[in-house]
């Protein structure tokens, strides 16, 4: 059964039943589901189609062969994983996931990928007989990459992470554009093939992107700013005992952001009149006063 898993090969039709063809091909049978037929095949006659091993360990062909193959690589879909082996990745078969070792995998398991994330694979058969899944490397993605172009600067691009290192993440977009994303654009390291919204924060001149999983300016201010007026809406009396001239890191300890970012919202909720600020406090403007200039004394 040497070089037959994996691929698509042809064999000929000796027997059927109710369900199934089956198909030899060197002496070895797959069976061919006859769902999958739409015009009856004839005992003798040749047919081609994809051949592996199905979860029961049965020998079948199908006529619907996956993109990945033995040397021909695609994007499966991971479905779960497997601790003590590795992840099991759908490939479009409908009865057979296949495995990415655990071998190939981070050394931090919070690091593989989860249910839903996407690997670029190849398969490879074993002196088993069995198959595996063969994560792409570094050549694979340039060869199939496509120049990023200068327009790009600053556009939002959704990306798959392919590539780990201690110095940044590797990335490729849907658009197969190559991107990186250093440490400091990130909160989180991405797991391995988890599908990432990021933004083009530069163009290289080989083509590739450099990319910020952090949100622009005004989007960090909306958050942080919509932050701070939950805080003050849930507050006892509608204060908080904060200015733009508390201590950085009494800001930090209690909204979690930089005093640069705590002032950033301070200043997009008293120019929306939503809070005003005196005597060392942030107060809620009431409904019927936020017609009214708001106060900024210091």
């Amino acid at each position: 059964m040497e070089e037959l898993l994996g691929r698509i090969i042809a064999g000929k039709v000796t027997d059927e039943n109710e369900q199934d063809y089956f198909v030899q091909v060197d002496g070895t049978t797959f069976r061919l589901d006859k769902a999958e037929i739409e015009k009856p095949l004839k005992l003798g006659s040749v047919f081609k189609g994809f051949a592996y091993e199905n979860e029961g360990h049965d020998l079948q062909m199908t006529r619907n062969a996956p993109q990945v193959q033995v040397d021909h690589y695609g994007f499966g879909t991971v479905v779960r994983t497997q601790r003590t082996l590795g992840v099991f990745v759908n490939i479009g078969l409908p009865n057979k996931d296949v495995v990415v070792s655990l071998d190939d995998l981070p050394d931090m398991m919070e690091l593989w990928p989860q249910q839903g994330d996407r690997l670029l694979i190849a398969l490879r058969e074993d002196a088993k007989q069995r198959l595996w899944g063969v994560l792409a490397d570094g050549e694979v993605y340039q060869a199939i990459a496509q120049p990023a172009k200068k327009h790009m600067q600053n556009a939002n691009v959704i990306a798959t992470a392919y590539q780990l290192k201690l110095v940044g993440t590797r990335v490729m977009t849907d658009h197969y554009e190559l991107g990186f994303i250093h440490p400091s654009e990130r909160e989180t390291e991405p797991r391995l093939g988890e599908e990432l919204h990021a933004r083009v924060i530069g163009v290289r001149e080989d083509g590739t992107l450099n990319l910020s999983l952090r949100p622009r300016t005004y989007e960090a201010i909306d958050d942080d700013a919509a932050m701070l007026y939950a805080a003050l809406q849930h507050s006892e009396d509608g204060h908080l005992d904060f200015s733009d001239k508390s201590d950085p890191e009494a800001i930090k300890a209690y909204f979690g952001i930089s005093k640069g970012q705590f002032k950033r919202a301070i200043g997009h909720l008293l120019k929306d009149r939503q809070i005003t600020q005196h005597d060392g406090q942030l107060w809620l403007v009431s409904a019927e006063a936020k017609t009214d200039t708001p106060s900024t004394e210091d």
